[in-house]
């Protein structure tokens, strides 16, 4: 078994993924369905909730707040208690090093029906548990404030979970302020009952539920059992890291604990691991996140269904696996316990018992049998029996799932909440419809058919995709709603959404077990609320619509375009499962050509010509065991628009006039703008003409029906628009503004250039004489052009000639720094004689050079 668990947790650490689970087939926002929602400003964390069907109530524990609210919508808030923290709790609680805003306040915990009028409430309060009693009516606290310890956390993050069960409060949670001591405790006024603070009884455990299922009184007087679902730290398997476990523990409804060994503590309590993998893929879930227990009226076998992740979830998958209680029982009842051995007198380890088993069994309820044996209590039982449980409580075999699979495997998804329906379909079959909430608040409605999952439809519970904490379903068949919880709020959703499917097939191939087609209404109703006409319904759960009378003609819609425009066909599809396609004139349309673009579902068509105008559908095509089934989501009829002609006087004189010769008749411009028909009086000596109009191209949004309408057309190739500028004299001075900012602008660099001496020296000489009294200007790098360099060269070499010996160089000891006054070269008229100063001459001319590091002049 060890080596099965570690070839698993490789086959995650090297990648093994696997593109598995079904596609939703209808994905539903919360814009389209509109659910009833509850929050209350200020208070977060709705993670306890209790439906009670008798009196339309559900109660939802929140952060430092009880609410009562209307089952049939929650937006009817009907009763409202406040239950915060003193500020001298708070500050106690932030001396020991909690946060004083978010963990030192009052989470309540539990929430369970004491009796009819009675609710029993436990809070964290500030790391100090401490419950108390709700009267229902009026809606207020008892005030019978006692000690929580064992029965609510003291971490509002630490996992935790709760039963009430004829009076008695069975609990999983820690029982300490680490939370070190984990602890299943039964809470009676006859006194506490507990499990042994031992690793191999509780290691370190994540409780996600509990719950209670009654013996049927046929059977040979066995007790009631309470359940225990976590996950926790292995002991039995040898790991590099801590191996986490699911696990299933059960305790007796009368344990009453032993006469000398284990004095007020579990004789009854065992616990066995959950299987829930793929062992083909090597993939294990070996987290259980949550656990529901369908029990069906009629003495109906339990199955216990629950939701699990992989703890090397390195490919995000989640399972659903579903266990028959009968396998639970055996397991307990018939199966092999583990005992611990020490190996090298340093390691425990756990393996199978193969010795003998003490007689009554170790763990057993008190039943008929033990009866018969003179055990009427568990008081009774002999100090062997109570050892080998005490030392015994893990079970060696393994409780499998149904089919030794899972129900359902989802890719990248976590779920998070489970609860289960079981719906009598027309077909008189019983089906399992699963409700599993994820981490981003949203839904997924399974179901199975013939041994395939189906998920008819994803829902989204909280548009900020935030985690559901908690879901509970109603168990009314005239009025069924799920329940969710989050930290900021409380959502009511129906069980289907049959008044969706528009049409017979649509309905049809939803195969929701609610839904059916009424033929005879035209629309798609919930079962039990179209009453007993059942000849009238259509439902096959298989999907097979063959049945659906007629054809679903969809949305008609009817659009004017003008020639050139571009347009937006819509088209609307829920199914995820279908194909969507366009027909032109009945013939299927090739939308990869530049003529036609789809984008998601609407068919986009740019410069419509006279070819483009007629009929286009939008059409589903969907696979059912391989039938294909179409249907006609939307028709678009495009018609063109035709545009009257209009007559115009113009002028020989207009500016838009154009003539050849002698030829007085004007040639007449096209406008490229629609304008209003107008009819002016023409001069005898001018010969009329007629101005085509032709609209400028529009982009048109199809949501809505444009009736059809006779009008006249005109050539669409006549546009001039340039034309329309040049005789237009009433538009807007857009240019005329452009062209004085920009000549401002110009004249304004001109003469801050001028100023600064940028400019060639003629236009200096305007400079000065306009500005009196100032230097006469001097280009600052004139002399380091290469002609002027030559020509002072020239006159230097002159000098030289007569006699005069040239100066050494002074070095800078920079090569290509300039020594010419900050770099600027001091230029003279080419008529003025150049001074011999050393000072006054060009580095590129014939200064001195002078290394930095040369020795005294003269060495």
């Amino acid at each position: 078994m060890a080596l099965t668990v570690l070839c698993a947790a490789w086959g995650f650490l090297l990648g093994t993924a696997v593109a598995v689970g079904p596609v939703p087939r209808t994905t539903w926002n919360q814009q389209e369905i509109h659910l009833k929602q509850f929050q209350e400003p200020g208070i977060f964390n709705y993670s306890t909730l209790l439906l009670s069907e008798d009196t339309n109530v559900l109660y939802i524990g929140a952060r430092e707040a009880i609410f009562a609210l209307n089952s049939l919508d929650v937006s009817d808030k009907q009763g409202e208690v406040k239950w915060g923290v003193s500020e001298e709790k708070q500050k106690e609680c932030s001396r020991k090093g909690k946060s004083i805003q978010t963990e030192c306040l009052n989470y309540v915990r539990v929430l369970q029906p004491l009796n009819s009028s009675v609710l029993y409430v436990c809070g964290t309060n500030a790391f100090q548990p401490t419950c108390n009693y709700l009267s229902v009516s009026p809606f207020q606290m008892v005030g019978k404030s006692e000690d929580g310890k064992g029965r609510c956390p003291f971490d509002p993050a630490h996992s935790y979970t709760s039963v009430m069960v004829d009076g008695d409060l069975y609990s999983g949670t820690s029982f300490t302020f680490l939370g070190s001591e984990p602890i299943i405790l039964r809470h009676s006024h006859q006194g506490q009952l507990r499990t042994e603070y031992a690793v191999p009884w509780l290691n370190e455990p994540r409780f996600v539920h509990s719950e209670v299922i009654r013996e049927n009184a046929s059977q040979s007087g066995d007790d009631d059992k309470v359940y225990f679902f976590f996950t926790e730290v292995s002991v039995e398997y040898e790991f590099v890291n801590r191996l986490l476990i699911p696990r299933i523990a059960r305790v007796c409804k009368n344990d009453h604990g032993g006469l000398r060994t284990l004095q007020k503590k579990w004789t009854s309590f065992l616990k066995a691991k959950l299987i829930c993998s793929i062992p083909e893929k090597h993939l294990v879930f070996n987290i259980v996140n949550d656990v529901f227990i369908l029990k069906p009226p009629h003495s109906v076998e339990p199955v216990i269904y629950g939701v699990f992740t992989s703890q090397l979830n390195n490919v995000g998958l989640s399972a659903v696996c579903a266990y028959n209680i009968s396998m639970v029982e055996d397991v307990f009842a018939k199966g092999k316990y583990m005992h611990s051995t020490t190996v090298e007198q340093s390691h425990t380890k756990w393996v199978q018992y193969n010795g003998e088993i003490p007689s009554p069994r170790p763990g057993a309820c008190i039943n008929a049998q033990a009866r018969a044996m003179n055990y009427s209590t568990s008081l009774d039982l002999p100090d062997k029996t109570l050892q080998f449980v005490k030392d015994h409580p893990l079970m060696n075999d393994l409780v499998t799932p149904m089919g030794n699979k899972p129900r359902l495997v989802q890719q990248n998804v976590k779920y998070t909440q489970i609860v289960v329906d079981r719906v009598k379909a027309l077909d008189n079959n019983l089906y399992d419809v699963m409700f599993i909430s994820t981490d981003k608040g949203t839904l997924h409605k399974a179901v199975n058919y013939a041994n395939e999952m189906f998920i008819i439809e994803e829902i989204e519970l909280f548009a900020n995709s935030e985690p559901v904490q908690t879901l509970i379903l109603s168990s009314k068949k005239d009025k069924r709603y799920l329940y969710a919880g989050s930290n900021t709020g409380v959502v009511q959703s129906p069980v289907a959404f049959c008044e969706k499917y528009g049409s017979c097939v649509d309905c049809v191939l939803a195969r929701d077990p609610y839904c059916a087609w009424k033929q005879d209404a035209n629309s798609c109703v919930h079962i039990p609320e179209s009453g007993d006409n059942d000849k009238a319904l259509v439902q096959k759960l298989n999907g097979d619509a063959s049945s659906c009378l007629g054809e679903h003609k969809g949305i008609e819609l009817h659009h004017k375009l003008t020639l050139g425009s571009s347009v937006k066909l819509m088209c609307s599809q829920k199914s995820n499962l279908a194909t969507v396609f366009w027909k032109f004139q009945s013939n299927r349309l090739n939308t990869e050509g530049p003529k036609y673009y789809l984008l998601g579902e609407a068919l986009f068509i740019f410069n419509a010509t006279e070819l483009d105008m007629g009929v286009y559908m939008c059409l589903s095509e969907e696979d059912v065991m391989n039938v294909k089934y179409p249907q006609v989501l939307a028709k678009h009829v495009l018609e063109l628009r035709k545009l009257p002609q209009t007559t115009t006087t113009v002028a020989p004189t207009h500016t838009a006039t154009q003539t050849e010769g002698n030829n007085d008749t004007p040639k007449m411009s096209t406008v490229g703008t629609e304008r209003p028909t107008t009819h002016t009086s023409i001069s005898p000596t001018q010969r009329p003409s007629t101005t085509t109009i032709i609209t400028n191209p529009t982009f048109h949004d199809l949501t809505s029906t444009v009736s059809i309408t006779q009008i006249f057309s005109a050539p669409p190739e006549i546009r001039l628009e340039k034309t329309l500028y040049l005789t237009n004299t009433n538009d807007n001075p857009l240019f005329t503004y452009l062209f004085v900012f920009f000549f401002v602008l110009f004249m304004c660099l001109l003469t801050y250039n001028c100023y600064k001496g940028f400019l060639p020296e003629h236009c200096l000489k305007y400079r000065s004489a306009i500005l009196p009294g100032k230097a006469k200007a001097v280009s600052d790098f004139v002399d380091c052009e290469p002609g002027l360099k030559e020509n002072l060269v020239e006159q230097k070499n002159n000098q030289n000639q007569n006699g005069e010996q040239p100066k050494a160089s002074r070095d800078t000891g920079y090569e290509t720094e300039t020594e010419c006054g900050n770099g600027k070269i001091l230029h003279k008229p080419e008529t003025e004689t150049i001074e011999e100063d050393d000072s006054e001459r060009p580095f590129d001319v014939n200064c001195e050079l002078k290394f930095a590091d040369s020795d005294v002049e003269g060495d």
